[in-house]
């Protein structure tokens, strides 16, 4: 049977190398611009998360673990895919990859994603939270309606969470890159059935102020390997892909040390309960980075 990755919290190959010195870690630091527009905005993108080598052993181990019949498919938390065997026309999106691939386990512990994710949450220690991966194919990938992250996580407190989505093919505004709506960190918690529901039916619930922002998305156009980071209540969505090639992407989110479980219902599938009060942490949670101690 195939390894459980979660009970390996570091770097299980050589896709990425873990600094051995502050000065090398110099190198990944966002610079001060880039933190500010994502205090301002509620996100950041073009990030560079990834090189063309990287780019395709992701690539190939994604395709290995979409296929339904892969030894170790019980290890997901979650998996939707219309099982096709065709990879133009997969359509797939699953939480807990990380435990499978070698590739994508290690992407937690890629050094450019540990120092903006740490940067960004206001330069403290991280913990992983859970992963995603959306493979949508031509010509019919689904539109994902626009919602908070945080909306799903509201079993966690207090709000310290963080999302990096990062491409494995270039993201445009024809194969459905993501949208964002700048300033809207600043709206609090909206209701989370609207959020779920039609694709504007939030509209209905805004402002006249917040309607003139949600009227001017903007949209995450990046190149493979870049990532864009948003905060856990920056409202945000996706189109449908209508280009003639996939577009494929992993999502990591993350949270600050110290986040808590404020529920004593499970949090992923098949994952152990965290009891009510008790601090995130353990084999599913992993420590991931502390800017004091690299």
């Amino acid at each position: 049977m195939t390894q459980d990755l979660s009970f390996l919290h570091q770097l299980a190959g050589d896709l990425f190398q873990w600094p051995q010195s502050v000065e090398e870690w110099q190198e990944y630091k966002l610079n001060d611009d880039q933190i500010e527009f994502f205090k301002a905005n509620g996100y950041l993108s073009g990030v560079k998360m990834l090189d063309e080598k990287q780019i395709e052993r992701i690539k190939t181990e994604l395709a290995e673990i979409a296929d339904i019949n892969h030894p170790a498919h019980h290890l997901f938390y979650e998996f939707h895919s219309n099982e096709s065997t065709d990879p133009n026309t997969i359509l797939f999106h699953a939480l807990g990859a990380w435990r499978i691939s070698p590739a994508l386990h290690d992407v937690l512990w890629n050094p450019r994603f540990v120092m903006a994710a740490s940067q960004l949450l206001g330069d403290v220690p991280v913990r992983f939270w859970h992963d995603q991966i959306f493979w949508k194919p031509p010509k019919q990938g689904g539109v994902v309606a626009w919602h908070q992250d945080y909306s799903y996580w509201t079993r966690t407190l207090p709000i310290a969470h963080l999302t990096c989505w990062c491409g494995l093919d270039d993201a445009t505004i024809e194969n459905g890159c993501l949208q964002y709506i700048p300033e809207s960190q600043k709206w609090g918690l909206l209701p989370k059935p609207v959020i779920a529901g039609e694709l504007e039916g939030i509209k209905n619930y805004l402002s006249d102020d917040q309607k003139a922002q949600f009227a001017k998305p903007q949209f995450a156009v990046m190149k493979a390997g870049e990532a864009t980071f948003h905060h856990s209540l920056t409202l945000h969505g996706s189109g449908a892909n209508a280009s003639s090639r996939p577009r494929r992407a992993f999502v990591i989110n993350v949270f600050a040390d110290g986040v808590i479980s404020d529920s004593n219902e499970p949090l992923l599938e098949g994952v152990p309960v965290v009891k009510k009060g008790d601090k995130m942490q353990g084999q599913f949670f992993p420590f991931l980075f502390d800017p004091k101690n690299p």
